[in-house]
């Protein structure tokens, strides 16, 4: 077996060096790292594919920082950007940090020390991280929008998403809507309640708020909170369609006709919402273009890769059972 030792032998350089070179630990002379990664390709000493991507300063590999794999829409998000990277010759290194801003740091990190050729990230929260270090690898962020050290932003239009929810929600001759407010920690959170907010402020519609995560027991356990808070409610507008699905339940085990009594509107258009019976009337997320964007955005194959550049997509309203118009 070749030990590290043999490797410094032969590059001629002491074994603290190879390890300096291997994990990064200090600065190495470029001529020195040479040598090092050099002598470990000729040695084996370590897997082969793990040499050549330090030797070439990449791994083939693409990160992806997720808050929570729990969520449909960020499972759907991560199998599409798994296919993309498949069909580009990289592999996508996922990795689940729970709404932990140290573990999602800690991750870019990790991911910064195996060489990896970009990094997309949805991050947990929507803080001014201007302090961060840049790093020095490409990284994208998705559904979010701060200051700080990044590539490239790419999120979709989620206050003209909740605009297009109310419009509807009013053409169906609701006027007692009440909106499942999202996380306003996070940036889709708070565009969503912005849109709500402006759309009630400009037709002078009364705002009916409650607050709820992303997440399904949350939203049971709210529209429980909701019904007794607002017992005229005739219309709701959820943070996102888990939410929504939960809420119909709730709305189903209390026997309130969906949408005779009250309307529904969800936020993502994620598979589950066109499976559930009645479907869902929701607001599309284009999460192929979403995908494909971002890939080409972190791999540099976009004309429009400019640092700190944002590019914004549209979305849809989707109408389907959980909502009825007037003249229907």
């Amino acid at each position: 077996m070749i030990n590290i030792r043999e490797v410094a032998r032969l590059a001629g350089v002491s074994p603290a060096t190879v390890s300096r070179v291997i994990n990064g630990t200090a600065s190495v002379s470029e001529e020195k790292r040479q040598r090092v990664l050099q002598a470990i390709e000729a040695t084996d000493f370590v897997p082969n594919e793990v040499a050549r991507s330090l030797f070439k300063r990449s791994a083939k590999t693409i990160g992806l920082i997720i808050p929570s794999i729990r969520n449909p829409y960020f499972t759907e998000l991560a199998a599409k950007l798994d296919e993309l990277a498949t069909q580009r010759g990289y592999r996508l290194f996922l990795h689940n940090v729970g709404y932990d801003l140290d573990q999602e740091w800690a991750a870019l990190q990790q991911l910064e020390a195996i060489n990896a050729d970009g990094a997309i990230l949805v991050p947990s929260s929507n803080d001014d991280r201007a302090d961060q270090r840049e790093l020095s690898i490409p990284l994208v962020v998705l559904d979010s929008d701060f200051n700080g050290p990044v590539s490239a932003y790419l999120y979709c239009d989620y206050y003209q998403g909740a605009q297009l929810a109310m419009e509807h929600l009013v053409d169906c001759g609701c006027r007692e809507i009440v909106c499942i407010r999202g996380p306003q920690s996070t940036f889709s959170g708070r565009s969503r309640y912005v849109g709500y907010r402006d759309y009630c402020l400009e037709h002078h519609i009364r705002q009916r708020v409650v607050d709820c995560d992303y997440d399904f027991n949350a939203g049971l356990a709210m529209t429980e909170e909701l019904l007794e808070r607002y017992p005229k409610v005739d219309g709701i507008l959820a943070c996102n369609d888990i939410v929504a699905i939960s809420t119909y339940k709730i709305l189903h085990k209390r026997n309130i006709p969906v949408p005779d009594q009250i309307q529904l509107i969800g936020f993502d258009d994620i598979a589950f919402s066109s499976l559930i019976s009645p479907e869902l009337t929701t607001i599309h997320q284009p999460i192929d273009d979403l995908a494909s964007l971002a890939m080409d955005l972190v791999l540099r194959q976009e004309e429009r890769a400019v640092k700190g550049g944002r590019h914004i997509l549209p979305v849809t309203l989707v109408q389907r059972e959980t909502t009825k118009r007037k003249d229907a």
